[in-house]
C-alpha cells in the first residue's frame, strides 16, 4: 500500500489513505483502551474515535469533518505522552485527505505534535531590540 496519493490498493478499490486512517484510529483506540490512567475527556476521546473509524468504514470521508473529530481528539488526550506516537499517526493520516489548513486546525501543527504531544518545543525567536538613543548631555543655554 502507498502512504501518499489516491491510488487503490493493488486488487483493491479502497483508497489507500482510507485503509491509513482506519489503521491508525485503530491503533490509537487500543493504545487508549489499553491506558490505565482514568482522565477526564477520556470518553469523549474514546466517542471521537469510534466516529473516524466509521467515517473510515464508510468511504472517502468529508476532511472537514475528520479535522473536527481531529481537534476533539487531541484536545481530550491533551498531552499525554503514552498516546503522542499513536495520536501523530492519526494527524498524519487525516492531513493526507488535505483541505483547508489556513489558521485553524492543522495550520502548522494541529495539536502541537511537533511540540507538546512529541517532547520537543521549538525555540523562541527574540526579536533584534534597537539601541536605546544616544544621551548626550544636554547644552547649557546661553541666556
Amino acid at each position: 500500500m502507498r502512504s501518499l496519493g489516491q491510488r487503490p490498493v493493488t486488487g483493491s478499490d479502497e483508497d489507500p489513505r482510507v485503509a491509513g486512517l482506519r489503521v491508525a484510529v485503530a491503533r490509537l483506540r487500543r493504545e487508549l483502551a489499553a491506558l490505565r490512567t482514568d482522565f477526564p475527556d477520556r470518553v469523549i476521546a474514546e466517542d471521537e474515535l469510534a466516529t473516524l473509524a466509521a467515517m473510515a468504514s464508510g468511504g472517502v470521508p468529508e476532511t472537514a469533518r475528520l479535522r473536527g473529530s481531529l481537534l476533539l481528539i487531541a484536545g481530550a488526550l491533551g498531552s499525554m505522552s503514552a498516546l503522542a506516537r499513536p495520536l501523530r499517526e492519526v494527524r498524519e493520516a487525516v492531513d493526507l485527505f488535505g483541505g483547508t489548513r489556513a489558521g485553524g486546525l492543522g495550520a502548522a501543527d494541529p495539536m502541537g505534535a511537533g511540540s507538546r504531544a512529541s517532547g520537543h518545543h521549538a525555540p523562541a525567536r527574540a526579536e533584534p531590540r534597537p539601541d536605546p538613543p544616544s544621551q548626550a548631555p544636554a547644552e547649557p543655554s546661553g541666556t
